[in-house]
């Protein structure tokens, strides 16, 4: 019997655990701050338990490592180092579904020597979409070819019927984890040219991207995510003169986001003194206005009063006599609060899952454009889109480690084939596909 130490039981923790229980030699352990989070996902599953732990009692998070014979991390990732640190001090094995940082990257060696995996970014972004684009890169490169132009995109989206708010977004994670990627700078390869964008400027670097979804070609919004050029390595396409990584939202969007950043509304630093506030007052406050609050934000944000973005900021209630939600604590986490309350799926409402990638490959007698696409839908009344794609790849990775399957060691994400191949297989069995198009040029 194997023994799985899953921290976390968070939005997208269902899939994952259950997909762990129903392996007959999988014993599974959850520990959440929220025990009752816990008890919910593991039910009455004789392979199931259920602990309450405060992951800053390192003591207690250690002796729940040293039992088990993998952790997986769905932790807020400023803690996966600490997990996998105490992996490696008694030997155990890893998977989260998180971007490798810096502190978890110098723990390589350390792994390797005491003979552990500390796998990383086997969600669906990152995740799915390194792992298909491994399998076209590899295939193109096998074939005598290369690639000249990387382009992707990823977005959780509510599904065409469930989109019925004008921000054209709904929470299926972290809801400060989706404003806080709005801070990130940029930086991407474009024929050649390397482009930098700062964070406080990253909503205006947006395009209209097309894709068909059912039939009906539906526009989105493209703008970058994060930094795209180490990747080029990574995917060992460092000849390409194009490559981009971008999210995809709902129209609307980046025009709203860049005027929340401009008023302050994802600034960290916290705010004493605004017990019995409005968001009305809030607002005023963080544009010092003392008259008429829909006119002097309107002057603020240099925009037509009547605009759409001014709509989506009423639809808000930012300029509202709503008290606060809360009486202490920064303007992103009283904007999280606010668009949780208002921005959540209905029950029975679907979120949907675009991921594309398009490849342009150089043989030596022809170019062709590859797409890859995957369209996934979540189940009414059960599991999310992004619940099940970010949740099947870490648990498949996590039976592929504890059956033998996997044999490296240090830090890996999944961009080999001894990796991608079976996970990508397994979720081809699960439903989660991708559909390939290919265009001489």
């Amino acid at each position: 019997m194997k023994h799985i130490l899953v921290l976390g039981a968070g939005l997208v923790a269902g899939p994952l655990v259950r997909y762990l229980l129903e392996q007959p030699d999988f014993q599974v352990k959850v520990a959440s701050r929220t025990l009752s989070k816990a008890e919910k996902l593991v039910g009455d599953h004789p392979r199931g338990e259920a602990q309450q732990l405060d992951v800053n009692d390192e003591a207690a998070l250690e002796a729940l490592i040293r039992q088990a014979d993998l952790a997986v991390s769905l932790l807020p990732y400023v803690y996966h180092p600490l997990v996998a640190r105490l992996c490696v001090k008694h030997g155990k094995n890893m998977v989260t579904t998180s971007y490798v940082k810096d502190a978890m990257r110098a723990l390589d060696q350390a792994a390797r020597e005491a003979g552990v995996i500390l796998l990383n970014e086997i969600g669906v972004d990152p995740g799915i979409d390194h792992m298909t684009a491994m399998r076209v890169i590899h295939r193109v490169q096998e074939g005598g070819g290369e690639i000249t132009s990387f382009t992707s995109y990823c977005g959780g989206l509510p599904a065409p019927e469930a989109n019925t708010n004008p921000l054209g977004y709904k929470f299926s994670w972290s809801p400060k984890g989706v404003l806080l990627a709005g801070k990130n700078p940029a930086r991407f390869l474009k024929d050649g040219q390397v482009i930098n964008i700062p964070g406080e400027e990253l909503f205006d670097h947006y395009w209209t991207v097309p894709v068909e979804i059912d039939g009906q070609v539906i526009d989105f919004e493209g703008y970058p995510n994060r930094d795209s050029l180490p990747y080029m390595e990574t995917y060992g396409i460092t000849s390409a003169r194009t490559m981009f990584r971008g999210t995809l939202r709902n129209v609307g969007w980046c025009a709203t986001m860049k005027k929340l950043v401009e008023l302050g509304w994802l600034d960290e630093e916290v705010r004493e003194g605004i017990a019995g506030m409005t968001f009305a007052q809030f607002t005023a406050g963080l544009i010092g206005s003392e008259g008429d609050l829909r006119r002097d934000l309107a002057h603020y944000l240099h925009i037509d009063p009547e605009s759409q973005v001014m709509s989506n900021l009423e639809w808000l209630g930012l300029l509202s006599d709503d008290p606060l939600p809360l009486s202490t604590g920064a303007p992103i986490d009283i904007l999280t609060a606010r668009m949780l309350e208002k921005m959540q799926y209905a029950p029975g409402e679907r979120d949907m899952l675009i991921l594309r990638h398009e490849f342009i490959a150089e043989y030596p007698d022809h170019r062709e454009r590859i797409t890859s696409t995957m369209i996934d839908f979540g189940i009414p009344y059960g599991d999310t889109s992004m619940s099940r794609t970010v949740g099947l790849p870490a648990a498949i990775g996590t039976r592929l480690i504890l059956e033998g399957h996997i044999h490296l060691t240090g830090v890996q994400t999944p961009v080999v084939p001894e990796i991608y191949e079976p996970v990508l297989q397994e979720l081809e069995q699960l439903g989660i596909t991708f559909k390939e198009e290919r265009e001489e040029l």
